[in-house]
């Protein structure tokens, strides 16, 4: 929703107010949310994509990043078929739906008290501006299980869904300023690029700490690097980005069994202020 209020100092300001929803340090975005609204009301992927304009591509990646988020499925899929398959929202996934809903009515109430004000819808653009997103690829939200501190570093134990777990190696001042203990809720974040894909062979022995394996859901080939997208079977997924060398050398394809190594040292821990 926008509000345009008069000319004021020969510019006029206006002030764009989606609703995003906040699932830990990660936002989920209008255009997700609207998603989510388009799979309920189509009943697939590729329609809702369609029917918000987005890619095939992007709604799977908007939705897989939604369900890390949220800590718990709120799309569920069903693959197969011509248009890419069925899906449904979960019925937590529905009551996100219709919560959002009601606020967006509330926050159009909100601001329409902002729209006679001097000065007011500027000072609210200015606040959205200091909001900053990331562009790692991954985010994983759990809730810590183990806190251990050296003299100079600590080593996080963060519990995924199901049996999933990340250990992640930050300075010891970190942990301290963070507030880090068990039972808090943190999201570990991980680029894409920081991920070592491997065979699913547990004679192999290596130096990364953490070793998630789970199944390829799908492989996006490129000119140079493919991205490779591994769910593991807490429910959650994990993007990794190879070359097309490797790839071929590896060859992986959905359905695989596969490994996911990722340095403790590589994960990047967030929490609620």
């Amino acid at each position: 929703m926008t509000l345009s209020p008069k000319v004021h100092n020969g510019w006029l300001p206006c002030f764009a107010a989606p609703l995003v929803l906040q699932l830990g340090e990660g936002e989920v975005s209008a255009r997700r949310l609207a998603l989510l609204s388009a799979v309920a009301a189509t009943g697939s992927i590729s329609g809702a994509a369609k029917r918000i304009g987005m890619t095939y591509k992007a709604a799977w990646d908007a939705i897989e990043a939604i369900n890390n988020l949220a800590g718990q499925p709120l799309v569920q899929s069903q693959h197969g078929g011509s248009g890419g398959g069925g899906a449904r929202l979960t019925a937590f996934g529905e009551g996100i739906v219709a919560t959002q809903k009601r606020l967006q009515n509330a926050l159009a109430t909100v601001l329409e008290q902002f729209e006679g004000e001097d000065g007011g819808l500027e000072h609210l653009t200015t606040l959205r501006n200091l909001y900053m997103k990331t562009s790692a690829r991954n985010a994983l939200r759990g809730t810590i299980e183990e806190v251990r501190h050296g003299a100079v570093n600590s080593e996080i134990t963060l519990r995924l869904q199901g049996e999933d777990c990340l250990h992640a190696i930050i300075t010891k001042d970190s942990a301290t300023s963070m507030g880090l203990l068990p039972g808090k809720v943190a999201t570990a974040i991980v680029k894409a690029s920081w991920i070592i894909l491997t065979a699913p062979d547990e004679c192999v022995k290596v130096s990364a700490r953490n070793r998630l394996c789970g199944t390829i859901k799908r492989v996006q080939e490129g000119a140079v690097n493919a991205e490779v997208v591994l769910e593991l079977p807490g429910g959650n997924t994990l993007a990794a980005i190879i070359t097309e060398g490797s790839l071929d050398d590896l060859g992986f394809k959905a359905g695989d069994a596969a490994c996911a190594l990722i340095k403790a040292s590589h994960i990047i821990l967030a929490v609620d202020d």
